[in-house]
C-alpha cells in the first residue's frame, strides 16, 4: 500500500501551499511513506486524480483541488478530511493503515 498525496507544486494559492504542506510534513514526521504526485506535470494524473475522487466528494462548482490523498487507488480525502482526522487522531484509520501505539484508535 503506498499512499499517495496529489499536489500542485505551481499552485498560485497559499492555502493549497500551506495545506499541501502540512500533509507531507505530517507524513514525514509520522514515518509515513508516501508519494507526491504532481498534477501540473502530467495530465493524465490529474485527469485520474479527478475521475478517482467519488462523486459525493466532487465539489459543487470546479474541480477538486490538491491536496487529494489516496492509499493506492483508494480514495481517503481532501485536506478538510485530513485536518478533522488529524485532530480527532485518527489519521491512521483515514489513510487506511494500521494504528500506532500512540493512536486513540488502538482504544476499544
Amino acid at each position: 500500500m503506498v499512499i499517495r498525496v496529489f499536489i500542485a507544486s505551481s499552485s498560485g494559492s497559499v492555502a493549497i501551499k500551506k495545506r499541501q504542506q502540512d500533509v507531507v510534513r505530517f507524513l514525514e514526521a509520522n514515518r509515513i511513506d508516501f508519494e507526491e504526485v504532481d498534477i501540473t506535470m502530467l495530465e493524465e494524473q490529474r485527469q485520474w486524480m479527478y475521475k478517482n475522487i467519488p462523486e459525493e466528494r466532487q465539489p459543487a462548482q470546479g474541480n477538486p483541488l490538491p491536496p487529494q490523498i489516496f492509499n493506492d487507488d483508494q480514495y481517503c480525502g481532501d485536506y478538510d478530511c485530513f485536518f478533522e482526522a488529524k485532530e480527532s487522531n485518527t489519521v491512521f484509520s483515514f489513510l487506511g493503515l494500521k494504528p500506532r501505539l500512540a493512536s486513540k484508535e488502538l482504544e476499544p
